[in-house]
C-alpha cells in the first residue's frame, strides 16, 4: 500500500482503488417505541441522560419531558437506540466502458441481531482486508462505526475484521475514510452536514421523501423499513458523490447507479 501522508486527509482518497470501498450509511431509532416501554433500569438511566441532554443537571424533569426527549434522541445513543437499515454502496467496472455503475443495497430487518449478521457476512466475504478494503461515509468515525460496533456488542454478533478497531492506532485504521474529516482539514470544531456538502458541491439533494427527524416514526408507526431504506441509500448515493467531487471527478448520472433487490 502506498504510504499515507498523516498531516493530510485527503492524501487517503488516492490509497484505496474506487472499487475496492465500500460506501455506508446507517438508520437508527429509539429500542422501543414509548419511553415507558423500557424497564424501571433503563428508565431511571435515561433520567439521567434526558438531564444532561437538555441541559438541566440539577432538577428534576417530568415525566412528559423525559418521554419526549426519548422519543426524538434516544435513537442517536447506542445505549438506547437500535439499527433498522444499513444500506451500503459500491463502484464496480463496467464492461466495455470506463465510466463506474454504482451498486446500491440495503440490509433490513425489524430483528437487530439478524440486520447485523448478515452485514458482517458481506463483510467477511467481499471486504474482509484492511490493507486492501475501506469503508467510507460520512462522520462514519464519529457514528456509524461506533454504532454498529456497540451494536454488534449488544447482540452478541463477532466482529469482523474490519470493523474489530479496540485500540487501534489511528493509522491502524486508515481503512476508515470519513468524508466529514476530508473537509475539515484539521478544523476539530467543525461539524459540516452532508446537505450542506452537497449544496455547497451542487450535487443533487439526497432528500425529497423524509428526513432524520421522520425515520423513527416513520418506522414504529408505519413500520416501512422500504421506505427507510429508500433514504437510506440516497445518502449513501450522496455520500458517494461527494466523494466523486473530493478527487474531481465527473458525478455518477442516474443511469450508472443500480439498486440490488432488497
Amino acid at each position: 500500500m502506498p504510504s499515507i501522508a498523516s498531516n493530510n486527509p485527503m492524501s487517503i482518497l488516492e490509497v484505496y482503488d474506487q472499487h475496492n470501498i465500500l460506501f455506508l450509511d446507517i438508520e437508527t431509532v429509539p429500542g422501543v417505541p414509548e419511553f415507558d416501554g423500557l424497564n424501571d433500569e433503563m428508565q431511571e438511566l435515561w433520567s439521567i441522560k434526558a438531564r444532561t441532554l437538555l441541559k438541566r443537571t440539577t432538577e428534576e424533569l417530568d415525566y412528559d419531558e423525559i418521554a419526549e426527549v426519548y422519543q426524538t434522541r434516544a435513537g442517536i445513543y447506542s445505549e438506547y437506540g437500535k439499527i433498522i437499515c444499513i444500506s451500503v454502496g459500491f463502484l464496480t467496472r463496467q464492461p466495455g466502458s470506463s465510466e463506474p455503475l454504482l451498486r446500491l443495497k440495503s440490509f433490513t430487518n425489524h430483528v437487530e441481531a439478524a440486520l447485523l449478521e448478515d452485514f458482517s457476512e458481506l463483510l467477511d466475504k467481499h471486504f474482509s482486508s484492511p490493507d486492501r478494503f475501506a469503508l467510507l461515509g460520512h462522520n462514519i468515525k464519529e457514528f456509524d462505526i461506533p454504532y454498529i460496533c456497540r451494536r454488534m456488542l449488544v447482540n452478541q454478533v463477532p466482529l469482523p475484521k474490519m470493523l474489530d478497531i479496540a485500540g487501534k492506532k489511528p493509522w491502524e485504521t486508515k481503512h476508515l475514510m470519513d468524508t466529514l474529516e476530508f473537509w475539515k482539514f484539521g478544523d476539530i470544531k467543525n461539524y459540516t452536514s452532508l446537505r450542506l456538502l452537497c449544496a455547497l458541491m451542487d450535487i443533487p439533494s439526497p432528500k425529497d421523501d423524509i428526513d432524520g427527524s421522520d425515520v423513527a416514526r416513520v418506522y414504529w408507526e408505519e413500520r416501512d423499513l422500504d421506505r427507510i431504506a429508500t433514504y437510506c441509500e440516497k445518502d449513501v448515493l450522496a455520500t458517494v458523490q461527494l466523494y466523486l467531487r473530493l478527487k474531481r471527478q465527473p458525478l455518477l448520472r442516474e443511469d450508472q447507479i443500480v439498486v440490488v433487490n432488497r
